[in-house]
């Protein structure tokens, strides 16, 4: 399997238009009206901005199913959440947060996507997270920029991401970093103003003390996400029942080669689409 540290912006093939038609009732007669109507309740709401082309609202959309008041409320609560951490958020591009990606490997993604198609995020919060040079808030960052980046892909928009929290070596530092301020913001971008399909969070390699993270987390956590988080330890054998192992480094215990890759080998990537990220800061509550 060889690696890309590329977007994949090609149009669906054909296995995943069936997908996307089965799961997500994608027929060329729903996308018309839900385009449309979408397009209407934007038209009609002077608070909030967002490109409204095809391309644009599609990512919206698949997330929501089709349907257009669920994207439209997606749309509200995006608009809502970048103005409660405007801090963090305003006017982000990747080069403010250029020398944690290329420097400190605390969010990587994996080469390969996983058995059914889907990316794989991979957030190292354990002993190789230096707090005392990467924030919690940096961190979070991080994870939004990669996020605009992954919005592009047709074929993500539609398998949804996958993410490997790894805590191996987790100390009080890191700990300490966890804070109910960052539990929030962080699980209130996922269960909230995401536009994308998050299908599964495993924890991995936590230690006894992780036990602390958790009691931060869980207070945030909502039923459906809670479904979707698995606890595996160091039992690699209980990670692979979600991901099959001829798709994971040998990390993982997985097949594939170690990982010899980190944010550095992914950034000129997200750098080539700049002028989207631009665009993408625009969305939101209107400027009055």
């Amino acid at each position: 399997m060889s690696q890309s540290f590329e977007l994949d912006t090609s149009p669906l093939d054909e296995e995943t238009k069936k997908l996307a038609e089965e799961e997500l009732r994608e027929t060329p007669e729903i996308v018309e009206k839900a385009l449309e109507e979408l397009r209407e309740l934007l038209k009609n709401d002077p608070t909030i901005y967002f490109k409204d082309d095809d391309e644009t609202l599609i990512i919206f959309l698949r997330p929501c199913k089709f349907y257009a008041k669920s994207a439209y409320e997606l749309m509200k609560r995006i608009s809502e959440f970048k103005k409660k951490y405007k801090d963090s958020l305003e006017n982000l591009m990747p080069e403010d947060e250029k020398e944690v990606f290329i420097n400190h490997n605390v969010v990587n993604v994996l080469a390969n996507r996983d058995h059914k198609g889907r990316r794989v995020l991979l957030v190292n919060v354990g002993g190789s997270w230096d707090t005392s040079k990467v924030t919690s808030d940096q961190l979070f960052r991080l994870f939004y920029l990669i996020h605009e980046a992954a919005v592009l892909e047709p074929e993500t928009q539609v398998r949804g991401v996958v993410v490997i929290m790894d805590f191996d070596n987790l100390g009080m530092r890191q700990i300490s970093s966890f804070t109910p301020a960052f539990s929030m913001k962080l699980l209130g971008f996922i269960q909230d103003a995401m536009p994308m399909r998050f299908k599964e969070v495993h924890m991995v390699k936590q230690p006894f003390i992780f036990k602390m993270v958790w009691a931060i987390f869980k207070p945030f956590i909502r039923e459906k996400l809670h479904k979707r988080i698995f606890f595996h330890g160091s039992k690699m054998s209980s990670l692979h029942k979600h991901l099959d192992p001829s798709h994971l480094p040998a990390d993982y215990e997985g097949k594939l080669p170690k990982i010899n890759y980190t944010g550095a080998n992914w950034y000129p990537c997200i750098e080539k689409y700049m002028d989207h990220i631009r665009t993408w800061n625009t969305f939101g509550y209107v400027q009055k």
